[in-house]
């Protein structure tokens, strides 16, 4: 339950940061705040990359098969 939750989190990072990038590749002009785009869309791919890691990590260490031993409530 507590890895589920990890995970779904880091995917909605992910969702989150990637809908950035193609809001400033789509439409830059309206984004005021952000004069470099470049910068703007490198920060939001380090957030991507932050909680892809994060899923590699549960992938790697927490199988499947074994997540089910970790869950609270069976």
């Amino acid at each position: 339950m507590l890895l589920d939750a990890i995970r779904k989190h880091a995917e909605g990072h992910i969702a989150k940061h990637k809908a950035n990038v193609l809001v400033y590749l789509n439409n830059p002009a309206g984004i005021g705040e952000h004069s470099d785009i470049i910068d703007a869309v490198e920060h939001e791919l380090m957030e991507m990359a932050k909680y892809n890691d994060q899923l590699e990590m549960l992938d790697m260490y927490f199988a499947k098969e074994e997540q089910t031993q970790y869950t609270l409530f069976s």
